[in-house]
């Protein structure tokens, strides 16, 4: 157990969670406890089962022949476009070497796909983009129902790449899993001077030459991306529920360190599996409060918005419901200790120079701001997980984190936070329920009452922009942009031009029923609006010239109109037609027929709830 007391908030949090999942949860742990067997699953197949298992296992074929040992399913996302992913493509060669070596196996169970929401940003191929996650999922699900493996190394990084892996591998909760990732690249051009040559861009005032110069001197060689997005927050989280090996989220690829790290998870995988004294299934791993702890280290970091819907996903497929209220007490209890980019000016490597996610964890513990007592797959607790890799000759040890953060620009102690309270925020009024980051947004600039500009899409806000017609205060409302009418893709398209137009001076705001991204900025934005418009949300019932009222500090986002008008205001009409076909959409008609509302996770695996 912890020996700091929890923080009433999280207590508090935890144990209304653990209320409301009583039934699901234990639910979802019988079926795990009864998914366990004894032996190597292997041995379960029939004798033609077990042929095809092995039959191209070359020099293994003894070992899962006859072996008691255990078998290491590999569920990859490698694909050499993904620059975070390139990485991987020599790790299975690694990983069945460090399985041979430990006395097991190793095989890749499959490949999960892995788009690049950089490359989609903007475009139609964007409307795929969250629901690839359950795609993903339903991939990894197709990878290890061949029921021949004791543990799982997922490999993947990216946005909606490791909720995806997650997911799918909770539905084999009785198996032990540990994520394996591959690291940020080197440190490019500020991430302020890209945005800036953004902003210029969006005004006319850079070229494209120009533009494209910035953003390859950004993205420009192999490893994760260095700003502060969905994939490093994905990285985040995997350390603080306690599903990597500790201090593998932020080392850079193709480095002997990394290398290390990747045996050590492969090592590791085969001494935690149900064949051993030390059983740590996935199921155990990732309970009420790892989901917990995931939400504070959200706050903390000042993470991305897409974690309010891809935590709900993960935690429901455990059995365990959350909500915005949940995420939104936390945050308001959670100092924020980080200022990476675009919550500040530093990336992801000078965060981990400064002190990184092992200084971080140890000051969140050390308030009782996170639950220490989680079954954590490097077999000891939270406490172990914030000790820092590093090579000793050849020798792969941890260490202690630093005593004080080496840059407090970008890290910062839990005495001296960069603001009392967390990144995120709910929002709630007669036009729903939406999620709001704040962390990098001025204190001035959290509250906004202006008129609504309605649009039907991002490429119409950029029109009107371009025609000289975004004068003064607004709202841009941009709906039919949830899961049910498009899949939600990110309009992250409209930020250099709405941050353009705050920076002249007027007061501007972004409300919509679609999603931005990990890289939510500067400009006040009301995200994942649900109801959606296209699933009857009053945001449908907003006119042009509406007052729209969206105030982050005090959690409101209210239309103000005459409440018999709004009462007797008919919704207006979208037109969806755009959306249906080209670019592989015409394949997601299911999903988008299915998928349940944001704050459900906007998931298309547990039913609509729409």
């Amino acid at each position: 157990m912890s020996t700091v007391p929890l923080h009433p908030v999280v207590e508090r949090v935890t144990a209304r969670i653990i209320a409301r999942s009583r039934n699901s949860r234990a639910d979802y742990l019988a079926r795990m406890a009864a998914a366990r067997a004894q032996g190597p699953y292997r041995y379960r197949l029939s004798c033609g089962n077990l042929a095809h298992a092995f039959a191209a296992a070359g020099t293994d074929k003894p070992t899962l022949r006859s072996g008691h040992s255990g078998n290491i399913g590999i569920v990859t996302a490698y694909n050499d476009m993904l620059s975070a992913h390139q990485p991987m493509e020599h790790y299975p060669a690694l990983i069945r070497m460090a399985a041979r070596n430990a006395g097991g196996s190793a095989q890749v169970a499959g490949g999960v796909p892995a788009m690049c929401d950089g490359i989609t940003q903007g475009r139609a191929g964007m409307e795929l983009s969250l629901f690839s996650r359950d795609v993903i999922a339903m991939a990894t699900a197709v990878a290890l129902s061949h029921d021949a493996f004791d543990a799982v190394l997922c490999l993947g990084v990216c946005d909606k790449i490791v909720p995806g892996l997650l997911i799918g591998a909770l539905s084999f909760g009785h198996l032990p899993v540990i994520f394996v990732p591959a690291g940020p690249m080197p440190s490019g051009i500020p991430n302020r001077k890209k945005a800036e040559v953004r902003q210029r861009y969006a005004l006319g005032q850079a070229s494209r030459d120009e533009l494209l110069d910035a953003e390859a001197a950004s993205y420009h060689a192999p490893g994760t991306c260095t700003f502060y997005g969905t994939a490093n927050s994905n990285q985040m989280l995997m350390e603080v529920m306690g599903l990597h090996m500790p201090g593998a989220a932020f080392v850079p690829p193709n480095t002997p360190l990394r290398d290390a790290l990747t045996v050590a998870a492969a090592e590791q995988a085969l001494r935690i599996t149900a064949l051993g004294p030390d059983y740590r299934p996935l199921a155990h791993t990732l309970d009420e409060k790892a989901i917990v702890n995931a939400m504070v280290g959200l706050a903390a970091t000042g993470g991305s918005t897409n974690h309010t819907l891809h935590l709900v996903a993960i935690a429901r497929a455990a059995g365990i419901l959350i909500d915005w209220d949940d995420f939104d007490a936390l945050s308001r209890a959670t100092p924020l200790l980080a200022r990476i980019y675009p919550n500040g000016e530093a990336d992801v490597n000078q965060f981990e120079a400064a002190g990184g996610l092992g200084f971080l964890i140890r000051e969140l513990l050390d308030a009782g701001l996170l639950h220490e007592d989680i079954a954590c797959v490097h077999g000891g607790t939270l406490r172990q997980q914030m000790m820092q890799p590093v090579l000793d000759d050849l020798t792969l040890r941890w260490q202690a984190p630093p005593a004080h953060s080496r840059d407090p620009s970008v890290l910062r102690p839990l005495a001296d936070p960069f603001d009392q309270e967390g990144g995120l925020r709910r929002l709630q009024g007669n036009l729903g329920r939406a999620v709001v980051k704040v962390s990098a947004v001025a204190p001035a600039l959290r509250r906004i009452e202006a008129p609504a500009r309605i649009f039907d899409s991002q490429d119409a806000v950029l029109a009107a922009f371009k025609a000289g017609a975004l004068d003064g205060d607004f709202v841009a409302v941009v709906r039919g942009q949830g899961p049910r009418a498009n899949g939600m893709p990110e309009l992250h398209k409209l930020m250099p031009t709405l941050a353009a137009l705050q920076d002249r001076g007027q007061r501007v705001a972004l409300l919509t029923d679609g999603r931005l991204s990990g890289a939510s900025g500067k400009v006040l934005a009301a995200l994942h609006l649900t109801p959606e418009a296209a699933a009857g949300g009053p945001l449908a019932k907003l006119r042009d010239g509406d007052l729209v009222v969206i105030d982050a500090d005090a959690g409101v986002l209210e239309a103000r109109v005459d409440e018999a008008l709004w009462q007797a205001r008919a919704p207006a009409s979208l037109s969806l037609s755009g959306n249906q076909h080209g670019t592989g959409r015409e394949l997601f008609a299911l999903m988008r027929h299915h998928v349940g509302s944001a704050e459900d996770g906007a998931c298309s695996l547990f039913g609509s709830t729409a």
